[in-house]
């Protein structure tokens, strides 16, 4: 808490922007060079970027979408809706809800790769304690969460 006020109202060098944001350098680098970032100020004497307050939020609000999952061409496409306000709500009701979805989708296939991943340990931890009843039922189990994985695809 104490350094996010600290670094309030004032610009941030490319380090401190990395370790705010989660991106790494060259990431920042290229978000600026494709558009996403605008014009990012330059410091007169260095030439260094320093990113103003209102570049943090940006940056922050990207870095939350790529957390999220969501591609380059999604940000982009959130920033011109947003450039747009409420005029485009829906379209960002819409962009948001497809992105939902996806996450939605990648989480259910974690869950089942988890599954398979605990049922082979189950197998294993059968097998160690020379329990062949548990080890019959772990391999029911495991060829169950693998049919799931062959409906997926």
């Amino acid at each position: 808490m104490a350094r996010a006020t600290r670094e309030q109202g004032r610009d941030l060098t490319i380090q401190e922007m990395a370790r705010r944001s989660g991106f790494s350098e060259p990431t920042l680098r290229y978000y600026e060079k494709i558009g996403l970032l605008g014009e990012v100020a330059r410091d007169e004497s260095s030439g260094h970027r320093r990113y103003t307050p209102a570049a943090v939020e940006r940056i922050e609000a990207l870095s939350c979408l790529r957390s999220s999952g969501m591609a380059v061409s999604g940000m982009r496409r959130y920033l011109e809706l947003l450039a747009q306000g409420d005029a485009a709500a829906v379209e960002q009701r819409e962009l948001f809800a497809s992105q939902a979805q996806k996450l939605a989708a990648d989480i259910e296939q974690l869950q089942l790769r988890l599954a398979y991943l605990r049922r082979k340990a189950d197998l294993w931890d059968a097998r160690v304690r020379g329990d062949l009843v548990a080890e019959q039922e772990a391999v029911e189990d495991v060829v169950r969460v693998m049919d799931k994985f062959m409906l997926k695809d």
